[in-house]
């Protein structure tokens, strides 16, 4: 249904919690290299649990790659802690891709200059709390939003 783009992602669990996320919504989990561990590391399978075999993976030298084979037509949309648009002013549609950066420093500069305002999101947090939330809790916050706005026939528990 949808894309979860995790560009040089660092820490291992949370490549594994997003790609159970990415299991649990019929999403494709993207890894955009050099990470910052081995896919073999023993914490990504944890995190992944038994289910890390199944998630639809693809790794990628970089986010050019990424790009270059996605379809034309793609929407790819930034999370930013530097965006001024919320999740929930987004109209998300299957195919889409959701890009996040890595855990210390985000998406890059560069790519973030490629993006247009209106695809650029970030999640809201009450001033003065904290500076951005764990990457896999932004990753479920975002792709669940992206996932409600379709309403498919598995929302309902």
């Amino acid at each position: 249904m949808f894309h979860l783009v995790l560009v040089t992602p660092e820490i291992p669990h949370n490549a594994g919690a997003a790609g159970r996320l990415a299991l649990a919504t019929g999403a494709t989990l993207h890894l955009i290299r050099p990470l910052g561990f081995s896919l073999d590391d023993k914490h990504v399978r944890r995190t992944g649990l038994d289910y890390w075999h199944q998630v639809d993976l693809h790794v990628w030298d970089s986010f050019e790659d990424l790009r270059a084979a996605a379809k034309p037509t793609a929407t790819f949309w930034f999370l930013s802690t530097k965006a001024a648009r919320s999740p929930w002013q987004a109209a998300f549609q299957p195919g889409d891709y959701l890009v996040f950066g890595c855990e210390t420093r985000g998406l890059p500069a560069a790519l973030l200059a490629t993006a247009s305002a209106e695809h650029t999101l970030c999640i809201p947090m009450k001033p003065g709390g904290t500076r951005s939330l764990n990457l896999a809790t932004a990753v479920a916050i975002v792709l669940y939003e992206a996932v409600r706005q379709q309403d498919p026939p598995w929302q309902a528990c």
